[in-house]
């Protein structure tokens, strides 16, 4: 699967963007505003995994779009 079969995947069945999912790890505090990590990438899968019900692949790849790869 492609990095953006990954993506469209996750918007599909969420309705979020990545865009949308870096808003909500700023407001949650695990990015800060210029755009540096604050926590390690297991916090973060974890919670897509828990809040948003993504596999482990989805969520890491939500992950690398905060690290700067693009859609």
């Amino acid at each position: 699967m492609s990095f953006q079969a990954y993506i469209d995947n996750i918007k599909a069945k969420t309705g979020k963007t990545p865009k949308d999912f870096l808003a909500l790890a700023n407001k949650k505090g695990f990015i800060k505003a210029d755009g540096e990590i604050t926590v390690k990438a297991t916090e973060i899968t974890n919670w897509l995994k828990s809040e948003f019900e993504l596999g482990h692949g989805h969520a890491m790849a939500i992950f690398a779009t905060f690290k700067g790869k693009k859609e």
